[in-house]
């Protein structure tokens, strides 16, 4: 699908807050809410808007670590292995890389305990991860709430 400019400018809006009204949409951009609704539509039944969702801080609901996990990933077992990690409630991401490791996870634990157990109980004794390296959060100075639109 082909984005134009309205549609860029739609997309921001709702990246900056989802639970923004038609009617405020359409006076921002000076155009009907019906032709928004419209757009909105097709960006959603293109797939361009994949869903809404809202931020929750991870501390608030009781997760006070963060995570990245590198793996390497034993040849033929990757499947598998990575539909375990994407099973776990506390894994957020699993992305495919180059590089060093193979899988990079994104994840967050109540607590140093509850990370350890993680790491050795659910993620390391994996069969088809081959080594890991847990890289503990210590602070976020920035982290983008969407695209560059």
């Amino acid at each position: 699908m082909e984005l134009d400019d309205t549609d860029r400018q739609i997309l921001r809006i709702l990246q900056e807050d989802a639970r923004t009204p038609f009617s405020e949409v359409a006076r921002r951009i000076d155009m009907s809410s019906a032709t928004v609704h419209d757009r909105v539509n097709r960006m959603e039944e293109a797939g361009v808007i994949e869903g809404y969702h809202a931020k929750v801080d991870a501390k608030a609901v009781g997760y006070g670590v963060s995570a990245f996990v590198g793996l390497r990933t034993e040849q033929g077992r990757e499947e598998e292995a990575l539909a375990h990690l994407a099973g776990l409630p506390e894994v957020q991401e699993v992305h495919l890389t180059t590089g060093q490791w193979d899988v990079m996870v994104r994840l967050h634990a109540e607590d140093t305990e509850a990370l350890r157990d993680l790491m050795f109980d659910h993620i390391a004794d994996t069969e088809g991860f081959t080594r890991s390296q847990t890289m503990v959060v210590l602070g976020t100075d920035y982290e983008a709430d969407g695209l560059p639109i």
